[in-house]
């Protein structure tokens, strides 16, 4: 049996906080039966796409319940792409309580254990590791995600991380080895690894953004580098693995 994604109305679960007044996300369902543990998908920068769909449904074939908050609902990419940036680099605005509200709709859910993990990729990945000290969450995965200004601060009290980051992604020089220090330094339980042949998105399995850019992008060290997303996918799994199947609901 394959795997079902279905549209999900998210609005009002997190409104009243500050959450988008309209929100929708995507739910990927494994087959079989259930309960199975919940992981909440934070797109990239370029939204809700084709690759990352196959994102989540890979999670859901692996046995997690995942759902994918659609960010940009409440006005697009056009009108929500700066003020969501923001939100990543500031650790604040509606894009952490949409995120929230995805979890809480999760833990809702009958079907999930009350295990819940979050992965984000580049845009995704800084708001996972922004997400992690406020104890919602049971393991991250944080790919090529842009760090904060005091990672000491926003990683204090953080769950299990589980990172990857490619040496030749130029936006993010250093960022590999600095979140591996502070995550020692705190005494977190992580796995980081920068892939030296991969750039930035290298776990996208196909090339997305406009297609005339494309050219572009590759130059920049932009696009898949399948040996490295085997790689980081391996320990992806494992990680969630350790981490969120422990049996029975979270107390």
């Amino acid at each position: 049996m394959p795997v079902t994604t279905t549209t999900v109305d998210l609005t009002g679960l997190d409104a009243a906080r500050g959450g988008s007044r309209r929100l929708t996300g995507h739910l990927t369902r494994p087959a079989g039966p259930g309960p199975w543990p919940g992981v909440v998908v934070v797109h990239e920068a370029l939204g809700v796409n084709d690759v990352m769909h196959r994102q989540a449904e890979r999670l859901a074939s692996a046995g997690y319940l995942a759902l994918m908050p659609d960010l940009f609902t409440d006005g697009g990419a056009v009108r929500c792409l700066v003020p969501t940036f923001r939100a990543a680099l500031s650790g604040h605005g509606r894009a952490f309580r949409d995120i929230d509200a995805a979890r809480t709709r999760l833990a809702q859910d009958p079907d999930c254990t009350g295990r819940i993990g979050i992965i984000g990729f580049c845009m995704g990945g800084s708001f996972a590791l922004l997400a992690l000290s406020d104890g919602q969450f049971d393991a991250a995965s944080v790919n090529y995600g842009r760090p904060p200004k005091d990672l000491d601060a926003a990683l204090d009290g953080a769950c299990p991380v589980v990172a990857s980051y490619g040496a030749r992604d130029r936006t993010l020089p250093g960022v590999a080895p600095g979140l591996e220090a502070a995550l020692d330094r705190l005494g977190i339980v992580h796995d980081v690894v920068e892939y030296p042949e991969a750039g930035h998105s290298f776990l996208n399995d196909s090339e997305v953004g406009p297609r005339a850019l494309r050219p572009l992008m590759r130059v920049a060290g932009i696009g898949p580098h399948p040996e490295s997303a085997a790689d980081a996918w391996r320990r992806i799994d494992a990680f969630f693995a350790t981490h969120l199947t422990a049996e029975g609901r979270k107390g």
